[in-house]
């Protein structure tokens, strides 16, 4: 199993990024993908997730309404677009796969919940 994060790179503020998370090494589609983030001297945090079954998302409050999360199926890839973005969004992100879960209800899960990690990619929003 593989996960490649990739479309980091560095955004004046106000700016959009797209983030995808390619999947490969498995067929089910049991799984969701959660997409976190960490600044520096920060600890990670979740923001965003889709469930590649039945597509099923949630986002943290500091980015409702700016990043929005998408699933291409047929690709086995995870999207994150983000939009109006604020330096405060400067972080590595991650993607991480949750394994055997059908739906994203209220939570994207913790660090703990991941089986599989992406290598980071790296986003700077200047002010």
């Amino acid at each position: 199993v593989q996960l490649q994060a990739s479309g980091g790179g560095l955004v004046q503020a106000g700016g959009s990024l797209r983030l995808s998370c390619a999947a490969s090494g498995f067929t089910s589609l049991y799984y969701v993908i959660s997409w976190f983030r960490q600044a520096p001297g920060k600890e990670r945090e979740a923001v965003s997730c889709i469930s590649f079954s039945d597509g099923s998302t949630h986002y943290v409050d500091s980015v409702k309404g700016r990043f929005t999360v998408s699933r291409d199926i047929a690709k086995n890839t995870a999207y994150l677009q983000m939009s109006s973005l604020k330096p405060e969004d400067t972080a590595v992100y991650y993607c991480a796969r949750v394994p055997s879960v059908g739906s994203v209800i209220g939570t994207c899960g913790g660090q703990a919940d991941m089986d599989y990690w992406g290598k980071g990619t790296l986003v700077t929003v200047s002010s």
